[in-house]
This record gives structure tokens, sequence and C-alpha cells, in this order.
């Protein structure tokens, strides 16, 4: 059975690895320089301790690199130091461009590189992710077929490495930059105390963020990582020459949160904390 590395288990690389669990001998992920948060996610979701990178490496067939996407090129170029000739399957929230430098980073080691990206909640019991893949077509299978029957629905895309990445970041412009307009329009909204107006002309639209007030300190709180995915939307979004202030000014809203790692902020925090973020800016 395959031997799968993970790098590394956050909440969705955990999740998707104890998918993945159900169809493996082994997953395999390296603690060193890990947080104890991170230990302990491992632990929760039966993966194994690799001693080094250079073990992991060794040991697995298929290696999933799912973390923020600051940190993609890096983790390829770490695993590029030692020898590997499977199956590299990033899957990281990162423009066509970053991809095919990931590619050509981990593609020096003789390993088979992939393009996957995944869309939706870490998958459990009760939620399911789908997982896109690009890339050589004869890679896509082994990757996609260690995810049957699981919580994550493996899905394979014509024309190479970039199609994946790319379909993340085309969801990613709309989905994150409306749940931060939302925020900044009732940012605005409470300065006026119409708030409550704005909230009842948005529960007549049930499709708008809007009407999602409460996910506002989740926004926040996940900002640090998506900031850094919006600034991979506007490359993207550059590199076929449209565009990128959108993507451009979320990533710059989301700094003023960059600081917030947790949902514990109310809704007024959350809003106040985008008002805090100016203090010492020119004017």
């Amino acid at each position: 059975m395959t031997v799968v590395g993970i790098l590394h288990p956050g909440s969705m690389g955990a999740a998707v690895a104890a998918q993945a669990r159900q169809s493996c001998a082994q997953v395999l992920w390296c603690p060193a320089g890990r947080s104890l948060a991170t230990r302990k996610r491992a632990e929760r979701y039966g993966l194994t301790a690799a001693t080094d990178l250079g073990e992991l490496t060794e040991r697995a067939s298929v290696i999933l690199s799912i973390c923020p996407p600051a940190y993609a090129e890096d983790v390829a170029a770490e695993v590029s130091a030692h020898p590997f000739s499977g199956i590299y399957a990033d899957c990281n929230a990162i423009s066509p461009a970053s991809m095919a430098r990931v590619s050509t980073i981990v593609g020096r080691t003789g390993a088979t590189v992939i393009d996957g990206s995944v869309i939706g909640s870490p998958p459990s019991a009760t939620k399911s992710a789908r997982l896109y893949l690009s890339g050589p077509a004869a890679a896509l299978s082994p990757v996609a077929s260690l995810f049957a029957g699981t919580a994550v629905l493996a899905r394979t895309l014509s024309g190479g490495i970039g199609r994946a990445s790319a379909l993340k970041l085309s969801y990613s412009s709309y989905q994150k930059a409306s749940r931060v307009l939302a925020a900044v329009s009732y940012a605005l909204a409470s300065d006026y105390g119409v708030e409550e107006e704005l909230l009842d002309i948005a529960q007549g639209r049930s499709t708008s963020y809007l009407a999602e007030t409460a996910y506002i300190p989740k926004v926040a709180a996940r900002s640090w990582r998506w900031g850094p995915e919006m600034g991979e939307v506007a490359d993207a979004l550059r590199e076929v020459g449209l565009p990128a202030d959108l993507a451009v000014a979320s990533a710059a809203i989301m700094g003023r949160w960059d600081d917030r790692r947790d949902s514990s902020l109310s809704v007024l925090e959350a809003l106040e904390h985008l008002h805090r973020g100016d203090e010492g800016e020119g004017t």
C-alpha cells in the first residue's frame, strides 16, 4: 500500500491526510520545527512522525504539500534538497506561475509534480472537500485513488500544470474578496449607525455574505493565510492581463488583521480592528 507524506498538517492538511489514511499503509509527517498545536493535531489524526524530512522523502511515494501559500515555494525547496522520485502534489492556493516554479524546483529531484487545489472545508464525517488535480496524466490517477470513497472528492482536470491552481484562485478571488467587502461594508455602516438597516437589506438577499455577520471574526482570524492567497490571486490576474486592484486591496485590508489568529473577537472588535490598522500611517 502507498506511503504518503504530508507537508504540513495544518487544519486542512491534517484533515485531508486523515482521509488518505483510509487507503494508505501510512501517512508520514515531519515534526521538526513544527508547533505543539501541529504535533497534537497530527496525533489526533493518526499521522506517523518521521525522524526528519530525509526519512519522509525516502519512504513516501506520494507527497502532499498543503501549507499557507506564502510558504509553498520554500517547502518545495526543502523537499528538493533530498532525493525523491515519487509524486509531489502541491495542493496550495498559489498562482499558475508560482505552481510552475514549484514544479521546476521539485522536478530537479526526478519527482513527478502535479498541481492540486483543495476547495471546501476541512473534510470530516459531516463535511466534504473537493481536490482538483492537473498535470501529467499518468500521475493523476494514483493520487486521486488515495481518496476513493472518502470525504475528499478528487477530480482530475486536463490541460497540465496550472489548471488546478487557476481554478482555486478563480474561486478564491470571489469568495474571499466578498467576505472582506462584507466586513468593510459593516465597518462603514457602523460608523453611521446604520448597520441594522444594512443587515435588514442583506437578509432579503439570502445568498449575500452581508447576511453572515457572524463570519466576520473568522475572516479576521484567517487573514494571515488569506492575505497571501489574495496576493497570489493578484499575480494570477496580472498573468492574463486582468486588473488585480481588488485582490491587492483585499490583501491590504487583511493585513490589518494579520496579528489575529483566533476567532475570539466579537464582530464589533473585528470591525474596530480595521480602524486601528491605520494607526501610524501617513495621511
